[in-house]
């Protein structure tokens, strides 16, 4: 394997990259080249990147692993943990641990600590990079960050409501009918399509914000720069939905939807605080939901966090980690 260091991304590579990203054995939004490149604009700007291609023996492009400086020798992988809900080495398939093997050795005298940050629990580099790392004098130190919801989707909406606990299932379809009861002219409406997304980003930015003090300060000025940049153009490659909850007056709640090998994932959302006895970020998830199952989708991804409205649809938690290498003690 070989190793070629970048001190930035070169747009030229973009198809290259998303190619190692398609093949990847986990593949998400968050590792593609549209994300991490707008990222890097925003997030990173001024600061020093280390971005590591790993080449086979033919000279075929297998991995790439992005990383940015944010602090004196530490350097963490480029999407940052506030904003990428999954991160991880950008590997082919089958080639994790020889790639992994590979950068080890090219880092083994360097004095830096390489922070990972959202690496999946099924990832091969939560398993192989303890030992990996020993073998080149370096320490790869792995804990559990947090946990993601998911939710295996069935046939039918009806029969995912069956599989629900009966306590779970009376409150989402009390609150349902409380809401078509009180807000007779709601609707559930999707927008799709890159300047469709663009048109509305700024309603789902003010109920974000609205929704609470601490949403409020997430979404500052660099954060609305990657929304605006990053959202449509990831819509241009249908890898991204706006949801709505339109009431008189407006809208009442909206969500974020990231879409991805047959998985729909909620990655931000924000709801009119003044109509939250109408629990309307819940009924509008069942909407989501609901339009998942009836296209075919295997999975909904509550994404990062465990929020007691994400509970009650009954997801399974799927482990993410923060994975640590420096030299040994």
């Amino acid at each position: 394997m070989k190793i070629e260091c970048a001190d930035h991304l070169d747009p030229s590579e973009a198809a290259a990259w998303d190619a190692v990203a398609d093949a990847a054995r986990l593949r998400s939004p968050f590792l593609g080249w549209t994300w991490q490149s707008h990222w890097a604009e925003v997030f990173a700007e001024g600061r020093r990147l280390d971005v590591r291609h790993v080449r086979d023996a033919d000279g075929r492009l297998v991995a790439i692993l992005p990383l940015c400086e944010t602090a004196p020798g530490a350097l963490e992988l480029l999407g940052g943990a506030e904003v990428s809900d999954y991160l991880d080495l950008i590997a082919v398939a089958g080639h994790e641990d020889d790639a992994w093997a590979a950068l080890l050795a090219s880092r083994a005298a360097d004095g830096v600590r390489w922070i990972l940050h959202a690496v999946p629990a099924a990832s091969p580099t939560v398993r192989a990079l303890p030992g990996l790392a020993a073998t080149v004098g370096l320490a790869a130190d792995v804990t559990l960050e947090e946990r993601c919801p998911v939710l295996g989707l069935p046939s039918s909406w009806e029969t995912y409501l069956a599989s629900l606990s009966g306590k779970h299932r009376h409150e989402l379809t009390r609150k349902i009918r409380r809401f078509e009861r009180e807000a007779p002219d709601g609707r559930a409406v999707v927008v799709r399509g890159p300047d469709a997304v663009a048109a509305r980003l700024g309603d789902f930015l003010a109920l974000h914000r609205r929704s609470r003090v601490g949403k409020a300060k997430f979404m500052d000025e660099r954060m609305e720069r990657f929304f605006r940049a990053a959202l449509p153009a990831l819509a241009a490659r249908d890898g991204i939905a706006l949801w709505f909850l339109e009431a008189a007056g407006g809208p009442v709640a909206s969500f974020v939807c990231l879409e991805w090998d047959g998985t729909v994932g909620l990655y931000n959302s924000g709801f009119a605080p003044e109509r939250a006895a109408l629990s309307p970020g819940l009924v509008l998830l069942s909407h989501v939901i609901r339009d998942a199952i009836a296209r075919g989708r295997a999975r909904f991804d509550f994404l990062r966090g465990e929020e007691r409205y994400k509970l009650e649809f009954e997801p399974r938690l799927q482990d993410v980690h923060r994975v640590v290498i420096e030299p040994s003690a």
